[in-house]
């Protein structure tokens, strides 16, 4: 709580102004007001009160969520869409990896796939195409909770379908899919907020919100899908996906009559608390995740001779399967000593990065340094995906500072891209007019409250923020 400090005589005089000929009041020294006793963060109760508060009361890492989203969702669709000409050869009928022993495969470690329910080539063209576009709609933010839902169970049935096919970033695709269900990833920089951002104005104008067809018509055509392979034991050997599935279709449907019916009481209330605690929990076993990658990797690479004498990335600089540049990958082979150091280096970065979370300064270089190191490997040896994996994953660990910088810059850039493009007018209100023509394309722009920190608040979200429901 914020004491406004005593008003001075001159100070009351530009507000309140009197008469020139007023006689001047002669007051003596009034005692200062009595300041309210405020809890301290070490007092009992207070610092775990605010904790509780904090973590019920807002999805925390709006900015970060939503770029980890959108870093995966590109890094699998820019993957599928690559090997479309291999598709068949890689997850289809013609791979060498023959349905039958997916099938064994499939039965004996209780993986699910829905490209396991037929051999048909129609029905693998068409997984392969909703795989496609789940990831583009679940880049832009469109319907993102079902998006979610579709993006993982299309990753999970083309990588379980050929599972030699894969590496060490599509393992950490695989997690996340999972991962991104339980989150409310599309509060910012999504279509869904902008969405909820039209209604908030509508709502402040005294308007009704739109009325949403889309969702329910979702949510009505998946229950018959999802009954189907339940029945049927189409959903793996598992308990957790069809619990999972189940889940999110049913409070769907909770949400949706919430917020019809009783969109201001406790019950929305209450829903909004566990779905900011489903996401803030989520988000911590992501950063979890995150340093189990790295510690396990530096430390086993440790344990190596050859990353012990510093030689180890020599190797496959030397391979003519790692390198698809190999004048520039023998440049960086014929000197010994930038290989030493940045075979050191890269253990020491991998090992460190846990400890140094709890000091923005030094996580913030280890992350950028982190991040090149990711780009190194894409260049050299040709391992894109896996390197967009990874700094998909390390996005989480970005600062806010610079996430609402760079959306700024990006939105800026948009809209001066925009009303460079004929017919455009760059006078506002006439015609062609550059800049969104439904509300800006962040709703930090609109709707938007300081938060008493120099920041800012999101505003709530239409139907539990960020698309969190199947009916929108």
């Amino acid at each position: 709580m914020t004491i406004p400090s005593p008003v001075g005589p001159q100070n009351e005089g530009s507000k309140n102004a009197a008469p020139q000929n007023a006689a001047p009041h002669n007051e003596g020294p009034r005692p200062a007001a009595p300041r309210p006793a405020v809890p301290r963060s070490g007092g009992p109760g207070g610092g775990p009160a605010r904790a509780l508060q904090r973590v019920t009361a807002s999805a925390l890492g709006p900015y970060q969520s939503a770029v980890v989203r959108i870093g995966f969702a590109a890094t699998y669709l820019f993957f599928l869409l690559r090997e479309l000409p291999n598709r068949h050869e890689l997850y289809g009928p013609d791979s060498p990896w023959h349905w039958d022993l997916a099938r064994q495969l499939t039965n004996g470690n209780e993986a699910f796939s829905v490209l396991m329910w037929t051999d048909s080539t129609v029905w693998f063209e068409a997984v392969y195409a909703l795989t496609l576009l789940s990831a583009a709609a679940l880049l832009l933010g469109w319907r993102t909770r079902t998006m979610s839902v579709l993006f993982m169970v299309g990753v999970l049935s083309v990588q379980n379908r050929s599972i030699f096919m894969g590496d060490g970033g599509d393992n950490v695709v695989h997690l996340m899919a999972i991962y991104l269900v339980l989150t409310r990833c599309a509060q910012v920089w999504s279509l869904d907020a902008r969405r909820a951002a039209r209604d908030a104005q509508r709502a402040a104008a005294g308007l009704p919100p739109l009325r949403d067809i889309v969702g329910p018509a979702l949510w009505v055509l998946l229950g018959p899908v999802l009954v189907a392979a339940t029945l049927m034991g189409g959903l793996g050997g598992t308990w957790w996906l069809p619990a999972l599935l189940w889940t999110i279709w049913l409070s769907a449907a909770a949400w949706w009559a919430v917020n019809r019916y009783l969109p201001h009481g406790e019950p929305r209330t209450l829903l909004d608390v566990l779905a900011n605690l489903t996401h803030n929990a989520t988000l911590a076993v992501i950063m979890a995740e995150v340093c189990l990658i790295y510690a396990t990797a530096g430390w086993y690479k440790i344990q190596g001779s050859r990353w012990q004498d510093g030689t180890a990335l020599y190797y496959p600089l030397n391979l003519d399967y790692f390198t698809p540049w190999p004048a520039l990958s023998d440049i960086l082979g014929a000197s010994g000593l930038m290989v030493m150091v940045l075979t050191y280096g890269t253990v020491i970065v991998q090992v460190a990065f846990p400890f140094t979370l709890f000091n923005r300064r030094v996580k913030n270089v280890l992350l950028v340094a982190m991040i090149c190191e990711h780009a190194g490997i894409a260049l050299l040896l040709g391992l894109p995906f896996f390197s967009m994996a990874m700094i998909a994953a390390d996005a989480v660990f970005l600062p806010t500072a610079f996430l609402v910088w760079l959306g700024a810059r990006a939105t800026i850039g948009g809209r001066r891209l925009l009303s460079g493009l004929p017919g455009r007018s760059r006078t506002p209100g006439k015609p062609g007019a550059s800049g969104p023509a439904h509300g800006p394309a962040d709703p930090s722009e609109a709707g938007s409250v300081k938060d008493g920190r120099g920041g800012t608040e999101e505003p709530r979200l239409q139907g539990g923020g960020g698309g969190h429901t199947l009916v929108g």
